[in-house]
C-alpha cells in the first residue's frame, strides 16, 4: 500500500533577534508553518507556542509533517508578536517570515535563514534556524513530575517552577519539551506530560537527557533555580511506591555557599515507554471513520430561486454548499467502507406540518437518514432544497448532540473491544451567525470527550468570528459554566478562502487537523487499531 512509504518529518524551530515590537517588555513571539503543493493556495500546517518577553526563542512545540520525495513542498515559517487573544494573525505584529521547501530542510543539518518582512526587505537582523528529524520511532514516554523544597526566587511571594527536558545532539543541547508553569509554589506537582521518545534521546535508554528548572518571570528574565542530567534508563526505574528522585544543583550557587547541598529535588513518579499509533496505523488496521453532513438552511442564506442566494444552484449546477459537500466529501469518503452517509438539514419549516426543524433528514426519511456515497448526499440535497421553507434561527447543538449520541455508543464498543473501531466527522457549512452559541459550545465541550470531530465550512460573506471562537486554535474552548474542552476537536474555514483555488485546497485546509485528532483520541483512551498491524512497544 503506497501510504506505508510516506515518511514523518520532526522540525524543530528557533529564532534569533527578531524585531522588538512591544513598549516597555520584549516581543512575544509565535511561530506559524502554511504549506503549499499545488497553485498559489497555502494552508497552515500548525503553530508553536507563544513564548513570552523573548527575541531568540526555542520552540519547544514541533511540527510533525510528511514528507514527500516525489513532490516540491513549499513551506512559509511566519513569526508573529501576539498581542491578543484572536486566532487572525492579520492584527498581530509580523516579525518576518521565510520561504524554503522540506527537500532544502532535510538536505541540510540544520538551514538558518534571515527573516525578511513582507515587501521583502530584512527584518532588522533576525533569524530562523529549522532542523529535521524523520520519525522512525513512535514511542512516546509519559511522565508523572514533582519536585520539593526548591529554591525561592522571588522577593514576593513563591518561585513559580517549570522544567525544560533537553536531548543531547552533535551541535548541543535541543529543547524536547517545556512543563506548564506552577505559580507561587516551591513543592510543585506538574500535570501528567509525555514526549516522543525520539524527541528526548532518539530511543536511546543510556543517551544523557538534561533537566533544568526555572523560575517563570513575567519579563523574560526567567531565574534558574537547578539542574541535573540523567537518561531514560535511570527515570524508568521511577514508581509511585519508590520514585526516581534527582538533586537539582544550581553551580553558581554551589561554587559560592560552603556549605551548599542542592536547591531541591525534582522526583519522578512515573516514567513509562508507550507506542503512540499513527493514523494510518488506525486506518490500515480497520478503523471507520463515519462522515455525516448537515447544511444550514436558514433564512439568511436568501430565496433559493434568487442568483443573489447562497442556495442558488448555478446552471452550471454548482453553488457554495455543493461545492464544499464534494470537495470534502471525495476524500473523506476512500476511509468509510459501505459509503452511506446521513445528511441532515437545519433552521427550516418542513413540511407537512411547517415546524421548523434543527435537525431533519435531507431525504425526509428520519428511520433511514443515510445517503448512498457523496453523489446521494448531492442528490437529497437537490431534491430537498425547493421543498422547504428557509426560516431560523442558526443552531447548531441539535445536530451536533444528534451525532455525539452515535459517538457515544462507539466509544461503548470500542472501550469493550479495547479497539478503535470507528470516529466519526460532522460536516457542517452554514452561512453565519450562530443563535445557540452557549448551547453549542456546551455540546463541543461534550463531544472533545468522544470519538469525533466537526468541521465548520462558512459560505458567503458574514461575520465569522464567533465560529473562529469554536476552533480552539489560540486556546482552550469552555463551556459556559467554564469547563474545558478536553481536546481541540472543531476546524472553521470560511469558503471565501477557496473560492479561486484548485479544487483540492480546501479538502486539504478543512481536513488538515483530522488525523491528529484521530490519534490523540485514541491514543489518549490507549485503544490500539482493531487488527493490530505491528506489535506494542514494550514498555
Amino acid at each position: 500500500m503506497a501510504a506505508q512509504c510516506v515518511t514523518k518529518v520532526e522540525l524543530s524551530v528557533s529564532c534569533n533577534n527578531l524585531l522588538d515590537k512591544d513598549v516597555g517588555s520584549k516581543s512575544d513571539p509565535l511561530c506559524v508553518l502554511l504549506m503549499n503543493t499545488s497553485g498559489t493556495q497555502w494552508f497552515e500546517v500548525g503553530r508553536t507556542e507563544q513564548v513570552q518577553n523573548c527575541l531568540s526563542p526555542q520552540f519547544a512545540k514541533k511540527f510533525v509533517i510528511d514528507y514527500y520525495f516525489e513532490l516540491v513542498q513549499k513551506l512559509k515559517f511566519g513569526v508573529y508578536d501576539i498581542d491578543n487573544k484572536t486566532i487572525d494573525l492579520s492584527d498581530d505584529d509580523f516579525l518576518g517570515e521565510i520561504e524554503c521547501t522540506v527537500g532544502q530542510i532535510v538536505s541540510s543539518k540544520k538551514l538558518t535563514r534571515p527573516l525578511v518582512l513582507k515587501n521583502q526587505k530584512p527584518a532588522g537582523k533576525g533569524t530562523i534556524s529549522i532542523t529535521a528529524e524523520e520519525i522512525k520511532d513512535n514511542r512516546v514516554v509519559n511522565f508523572e513530575v514533582e519536585a520539593r523544597k526548591l529554591d525561592n526566587k522571588d522577593f514576593f511571594g513563591k518561585s513559580d517552577p517549570y522544567l525544560e527536558f533537553y536531548k543531547q545532539t552533535d551541535r548541543g543541547w535541543q529543547l524536547a519539551h517545556r512543563t506548564e508553569v506552577i505559580k507561587n509554589n516551591l513543592n510543585p506537582v506538574w500535570k501528567p506530560f509525555k514526549i516522543p521518545m525520539r524527541s528526548l534521546c532518539n530511543g536511546d535508554l543510556e543517551k544523557p537527557i538534561k533537566v533544568e528548572c526555572y523560575d517563570y518571570d513575567n519579563d523574560g528574565s526567567h531565574d534558574l533555580i537547578g539542574i541535573f542530567e540523567t537518561n531514560l534508563s535511570k527515570l524508568q526505574e521511577a514508581s509511585r511506591t519508590t520514585p526516581a528522585e534527582f538533586e537539582c544543583i544550581n553551580m553558581k550557587k554551589k561554587q559560592k555557599k560552603k556549605h551548599y547541598k542542592n536547591s531541591g529535588v525534582v522526583s519522578v513518579k512515573s516514567c513509562q515507554v508507550v507506542k503512540e499509533y499513527t493514523f494510518l496505523d488506525y486506518i490500515m488496521g480497520g478503523c471507520q471513520i463515519n462522515f455525516t453532513v448537515g447544511i444550514d438552511f436558514t433564512g439568511s442564506n436568501g430565496d433559493p430561486r434568487s442568483p443573489e442566494s447562497l442556495h442558488y444552484i448555478s446552471p452550471q449546477g454548482f453553488n457554495e454548499y455543493l461545492m464544499a459537500i464534494w470537495s470534502v466529501g471525495l476524500v473523506i469518503q476512500d476511509y468509510d467502507s459501505d459509503k452511506m452517509f446521513p445528511a441532515f438539514g437545519f433552521g427550516a419549516q418542513i413540511p407537512p406540518s411547517w415546524q421548523v426543524s434543527h435537525e431533519f433528514p435531507l431525504n425526509f426519511n428520519p428511520a433511514n437518514p443515510f445517503c448512498a456515497g457523496i453523489q446521494g448526499v448531492v442528490d437529497a440535497y437537490r431534491v430537498c432544497l425547493p421543498q422547504v421553507k428557509l426560516y431560523g434561527p442558526t443552531n447548531f447543538s441539535p445536530i451536533i448532540n444528534h451525532v455525539a449520541k452515535f459517538a457515544s455508543e462507539a466509544a461503548q464498543q470500542n472501550s469493550a473491544a479495547k479497539a478503535a473501531t470507528q470516529y466519526f466527522v460532522l460536516l457542517i457549512i452554514t452561512d453565519g451567525v450562530i443563535t445557540d452559541l452557549d448551547e453549542t459550545r456546551n455540546a463541543i465541550v461534550n463531544a472533545s470527550r468522544l470519538p469525533m470531530s466537526v468541521i465548520i465550512v462558512g459560505v458567503g460573506g458574514a461575520d465569522f468570528s464567533a465560529m473562529e471562537f469554536l476552533d480552539g486554535d489560540d486556546g482552550t474552548l469552555r463551556s459556559p459554566t467554564g469547563q474545558p474542552a478536553i481536546r481541540d476537536i472543531v476546524q472553521f474555514v470560511p469558503f471565501r478562502k477557496f473560492q479561486n483555488a484548485p479544487k483540492e485546497a480546501l479538502a486539504q485546509c478543512v481536513l488538515a487537523e483530522v488525523p491528529q485528532q484521530v490519534t490523540t483520541y485514541f491514543n489518549m483512551h490507549n485503544l490500539r487499531p482493531p487488527n493490530d498491524p505491528t506489535p506494542a512497544a514494550s514498555s
